[in-house]
């Protein structure tokens, strides 16, 4: 249920952060997030995920900044909320380490830096030279180091509360005993 309740607030997070400006763009709890989900869920869930991803993308597109919506313009990003998503099921649904947590962490935020910095290169902003190549990944480096700094808060968080939890809760036990 705690997974859930989780999805749901990053999905509500990556909504109000483009509402209330762009200052708040790609520091969002979505990496943490899908992680934390995958790795608490069955990957059949990844429809789920994709579903609400392809909602909030619509309604970001047409009800916040009046765009029409383009279906091939939010194809890279699904596939790299699934991806994330699967990423969590396959490494941390088993086995929850802080070396696993932190591996998800920077695969997370760097398969987005690399993916979608990759899809504005071939679209318009940028000439498809090697020096638009490298001008469009320069210019999104402070967005790729803010989605990192809030995937490692996000996923600290969420894999290591339980974590601590459980290593205090026994030795509180043990003093209330004595």
């Amino acid at each position: 249920m705690i997974a859930y309740l989780v999805l749901v607030l990053a999905f509500a997070d990556r909504i109000f952060a483009h509402m209330l400006g762009p200052q708040l763009i790609h520091f969002t709890a979505m990496g943490g997030s899908l992680l934390y989900f995958g790795a608490r869920r069955s990957r059949w869930n990844a429809l789920l995920v994709l579903l609400m991803m392809m909602a909030s993308d619509f309604y970001l597109t047409t009800i916040v900044y009046k765009y029409p919506f383009h279906l091939r313009g939010y194809v890279v990003t699904w596939a790299w909320g699934v991806g994330v998503f699967l990423l969590g099921h396959g490494l941390l649904s088993r086995k929850t380490t802080l070396l696993r947590v932190a591996g998800g962490v920077l695969g997370s935020a760097t398969a987005f830096y690399v993916l979608v910095d990759f899809a504005v290169w071939l679209g318009r902003m940028y000439p498809h030279t090697l020096a638009g190549f490298i001008a469009c990944y320069v210019a999104a480096l402070p967005f790729y180091r803010n989605d990192l700094a809030s995937t490692a808060v996000v996923a600290g968080v969420l894999f290591g509360v339980p974590a601590l939890a459980r290593r205090l809760v026994p030795a509180w036990r043990e003093r209330t005993v004595a």
